[in-house]
């Protein structure tokens, strides 16, 4: 659930879970990632609940950065929304299902954001340029600002040259996975720091490089 305390614009979906992971103070390095090709569906868009299914691997992964105290933000572009593939309630139930296959394995995110808009999308609302739409980094941002989250010793995780993008925007590390698109897309001019074989060897490399611990 989103916090009550912050008012969200509409092309913004929003979950926060409370897993003791919101700093009292200072800031906190955290693990940003994609979820389709990356957490989950290697190449297919996820629009239904059962579309959804977990990567091999996946959720180990997770939990490893669960037990390294490392946040887990998913930043995910949901633009099939604005598109009427599906609606903001089909949206919720698939989240759902990654929570219940997620702690199937011990394993959790501390939050999801989602960006609904598209620039042609049929929801009119949701016809626009988002600066919360990857390549733009508006939903690291934010979830910068809401779970006090230090960008600079932080890792963005994803398949596609948007989702490095958005890291670079916003003063992250990036990690290219090879699953879903494997940087096929091309449809931004960014390069990752590192690339590797999918989440588990990303979470490999998050951890042998944390910053923000002596």
């Amino acid at each position: 659930m989103a916090d009550p305390n912050i008012s969200y614009p509409v092309e913004l979906f929003v979950r926060h879970y409370d897993h003791g992971h919101r700093p009292s103070g200072g800031l906190t390095a955290a693990a940003f990632l994609d979820r389709d090709g990356v957490i989950n569906n290697d190449g297919s868009y996820v629009n239904q609940v059962d579309d959804f299914d977990l990567l091999p691997g996946a959720a180990a992964a997770i939990r490893r950065l669960n037990e390294a105290g490392l946040p887990v933000v998913v930043i995910t572009n949901q633009g099939g929304v604005a598109m009427e593939y599906m609606t903001v309630e089909d949206l919720d139930a698939v989240q759902d299902r990654m929570d219940e296959q997620l702690a199937a394995h011990g394993a959790h995110v501390d939050a999801v954001y989602g960006a609904l808009a598209h620039p042609e999308g049929k929801v009119r609302a949701l016809r626009k340029e988002s600066l919360y739409r990857k390549p733009a980094a508006g939903m690291l941002y934010q979830a910068s600002d809401d779970l006090g989250i230090d960008l600079e010793t932080s890792s963005m995780v994803g398949d596609a040259t948007t989702d490095i993008a958005a890291g670079k925007n916003a003063g992250c590390r990036t990690i290219l996975v090879r699953t879903g698109f494997g940087g096929s897309d091309r449809r931004a001019n960014a390069v990752p720091d590192v690339t590797v074989e999918d989440l588990s060897a990303a979470v490999e490399w998050i951890l042998a490089n944390r910053t923000d611990i002596v």
